[in-house]
């Protein structure tokens, strides 16, 4: 799991961030991207995951994220992977 990109999307005028789900198998890919409501594509096997945040609810929008970046970003990739697990374990 990493953090690919993130940023403003003008086309949703929303914030996103992207994540990479490297390493996983089909069937997880594939009930993943059943069961998400994010927007979810395949990557040379890897599963691609953009989630769309208001202002208020971007992870990285604030000032103390700007001065820790890498810290931020850590937790982000920590978050979504007990996020996803416990998409699966549904």
């Amino acid at each position: 799991m990493k953090v690919e990109d993130f940023g403003f999307s003008e086309d949703k005028c929303m914030n996103y961030v992207l994540y990479r789900v490297s390493d996983i198998d089909d069937d997880v890919r594939r009930k993943l991207m059943e069961r998400l409501e994010e927007d979810t594509e395949e990557d040379n096997g890897d599963l691609l995951i953009t989630v769309f945040y208001a202002q208020e609810y971007f992870p990285f929008g604030s000032e103390e994220a700007k001065v820790r970046m890498d810290d931020f970003i850590a937790r982000e990739e920590i978050e979504m992977t007990v996020f996803l697990s416990s998409v699966l374990e549904d």
